[in-house]
């Protein structure tokens, strides 16, 4: 099960990179780039919106997270491309890292469902944190929380400044 899900990551992040990565050094570690590369479209399909809907509803009503914020964050991280991995080594749907993945039990962070409720939970973790302060919980989601603490707001940092104005230029007003 372990060999699988380690060949199955080899081989997301050979189609980011665009080739081999070396292998992994331990057990817990996976070959993830040390700089950016050129951004490739995941070699995936987006997930088709109904299933999407289903699984974000679900995570919205179960953990209390709105769900048009999760639909944002997948729609910002991913595209709604399940097997994408970034360069700095996020994966799936809602982009979780490696510790966070392992921070809420996720098994398979391919897999849309595990991935969508771990990323909604880390939602609602740092939306109570910050409370309810949606720009500063979506900063600490791209940035980090050890980040935004140190900034005292939304850090000075253009990536996490647009990606925090554009989910919120997308949520409803309400």
């Amino acid at each position: 099960s372990i060999a699988t899900q380690r060949a199955a990551v080899m081989k997301h992040v050979a189609g980011v990179m665009g080739k081999a990565p070396t292998p992994a050094a331990s057990f817990f570690t996976v070959p993830w780039v040390q700089t950016p590369v050129p951004f490739s479209t995941p070699p995936c399909d987006p997930m088709p919106a109904s299933d999407l809907d289903k699984l974000v509803e679900q995570s919205a009503q179960q953990v209390g997270v709105k769900a048009e914020l999760i639909r944002g964050v997948i729609a910002e991280e991913s595209g709604a491309r399940p097997c994408a991995v970034s360069w700095k080594g996020a994966q799936g749907l809602m982009q979780l890292m490696p510790a966070t993945s392992e921070q809420f039990g996720v098994k398979d962070p391919f897999d849309p469902r595990q991935n969508v409720e771990a990323g909604t939970r880390l939602l609602k973790q740092l939306l109570t944190k910050y409370s309810n302060d949606v720009s500063l919980a979506l900063a600490a989601y791209n940035a980090g929380e050890g980040r935004v603490d140190k900034d005292g707001g939304v850090p000075q940092i253009a990536e996490t400044q647009n990606y925090v104005t554009d989910i919120q230029s997308k949520l409803s007003k309400k």
